[in-house]
């Protein structure tokens, strides 16, 4: 079975209690696809060649968009997920600068006097070669080695991943969950997605009908996939990884007036989890979402869904598959 994923070892912090001096990989890095990890690599070779810089990623929270447009950005990864996978690339702390309306009025020369240099005080820096800051995103990489050297920085641009024609985004990553790909979804990441929750009690609806579900209370800003039901790991935190059926989204056979959810039936395991974490990696959409003449027939459905699991997940074999 698949391990859990590590616990985060790497410290989460701000710009004031960010140990200094840096070197910085400096963007969003939702996702840390591969193109963000060719950004970081820069940072911490950079570290490397002048000791005493702390290799550092640096990212703004909220994202800018839900700042100065409304646009509810929901993230690949949480700060802490972004934790658990920076810490084995080499970083050695996650700095959140608030994004905030006055933070958005710095021109790129304030922006770099300011934050790189006056509260990280960065002696090197890599970014995408999409990357823009300052007032109205008037900045460019360009300006940012402009302005960085003559602050006495070095600054490393790099150039985008390219991928079957496409550049590799978070955008797409979003576009393969809003699609339900989980295979190419993994693929961009490089990684499987997941998303973490924590058991809370249910009123007990899935138990009545024969399966019992583990009802989890997930972090609103999180990107899910679409609803439907899967097929899914489960891992817990004692690094164990349970195969399971998982319905995400509305019940709309047994209480349509009820919120989206995210609900997991361990498959051949009845296990006691109500307060604890749980980790899900979906891996293939069974279905999507419908409403049953009767409980009676949503419960065989059910069936159906959990042998359907238990083949993509065990094999024919009872051994994991992939």
């Amino acid at each position: 079975m698949r391990p859990a994923p590590p616990i985060a070892l790497i410290p989460l912090r701000s710009p004031q209690q960010a140990a200094t001096p840096t070197a910085l990989a400096l963007g969003s890095f939702d996702g840390l696809h591969a193109g963000h990890r060719r950004v970081i690599a820069a940072a911490v070779a950079a570290a490397r060649d002048r000791p005493g810089l702390v290799p550092t990623v640096v990212s703004f929270w909220p994202h800018p968009r839900e700042v100065l447009a409304g646009e509810p950005r929901l993230r690949l990864d949480l700060a802490n997920e972004k934790q658990q996978l920076l810490e084995p690339l080499g970083i050695a702390q996650l700095v959140l600068v608030p994004f905030d309306r006055s933070l958005s009025l710095l021109s790129p020369a304030d922006f770099v006097d300011q934050v790189l240099v006056g509260q990280l005080r960065a002696g090197a820096v890599a970014v995408g070669e999409n990357f823009r800051f300052g007032h109205r995103r008037s900045g460019g990489p360009e300006d940012l080695r402009r302005l960085c050297e003559a602050a006495g920085m070095t600054v490393a641009v790099l150039p985008l991943l390219d991928d079957r024609g496409d550049r590799i985004s978070s955008s797409r990553i979003r576009a393969a969950l809003a699609a339900a790909d989980l295979a190419e979804a993994a693929r961009l990441l490089d990684r499987p997605y997941r998303f973490r929750g924590l058991v809370v009690k249910g009123r007990g609806l899935g138990r009545g009908l024969g399966w019992p579900t583990a009802n989890l209370q997930v972090d609103g800003r999180k990107c899910l996939p679409a609803e439907g039901v899967y097929a899914a790991w489960v891992h817990r935190d004692d690094g164990e990884a349970l195969p399971a059926v998982m319905n995400l989204g509305r019940q709309p056979t047994v209480d349509p007036e009820a919120p989206s959810a995210v609900e997991v039936h361990l498959l051949d395991r009845n296990l006691e989890l109500d307060g604890t974490w749980l980790t899900v990696e979906p891996t293939v959409r069974l279905r999507s979402q419908q409403t049953f003449p009767s409980l009676e027939a949503l419960a065989a459905q059910i069936a159906r869904d959990a042998a359907d699991a238990r083949q993509r997940l065990l094999g024919s074999e009872g051994q994991a598959v992939g």
